[in-house]
């Protein structure tokens, strides 16, 4: 096996904007953004499952976009704006609400996952249709079997969004 000797490792430094807020850190050049989420600026809320973009319990936003922060290197998203569940609870989105009220998790794992790809789909279709959540949530895996709920809550939350913007 060859020693890599720390004068390899690579760093660069970066900004990213995480929910509303800038950060400028240093990351080495394979660090994904899940890691630099979590174990650097202590956002627990995207999830490391499968650690191969299979699950979607690591989705985060990314411009506007669900991405997989798992896949996603870090060094990649200097200037990027960045949403994690955090944030979306922070704004009481209506989502958490209802997430909560259809029961629309058990263990809750893969649940900041299906939220921050749901507010995605809402933010860009405020009215989607069943089917169309089932499309936008299919990339998500639950192992406690709560799918049903996901399409409830989703409906619910939209319902919620357009009351508001009256």
């Amino acid at each position: 096996m060859q020693k890599i000797s720390n004068s390899e490792i690579h760093e660069s430094k970066i900004c990213l904007f995480v929910n509303d807020e800038r950060y400028d850190i240093f990351v080495q050049e394979n660090w994904t953004l899940q890691y630099v989420l979590h174990d650097v600026l202590g956002l627990t809320g995207a999830k490391l499952f499968c650690n191969e973009g299979a699950c979607g319990a690591c989705t985060v936003i990314m411009n506007g976009r669900p991405i997989l922060s798992c896949m996603t290197l870090a060094v990649e998203c200097g200037g990027q704006h960045i949403e994690t569940v955090e944030g979306i609870a922070k704004k009481h989105h209506p989502l958490i609400e209802t997430y909560v009220k259809h029961s629309a998790m058990q263990c809750g794992y893969c649940t900041p996952g299906f939220i921050t790809t749901a507010k995605a789909l809402l933010d860009r279709n405020p009215d989607p249709t069943p089917d169309e959540i089932k499309e936008a949530l299919a990339g998500n895996l639950c192992r406690c079997g709560t799918y049903p709920q996901h399409v409830k809550a989703v409906r619910e939350a939209a319902e919620i969004l357009k009351k508001e913007s009256r």
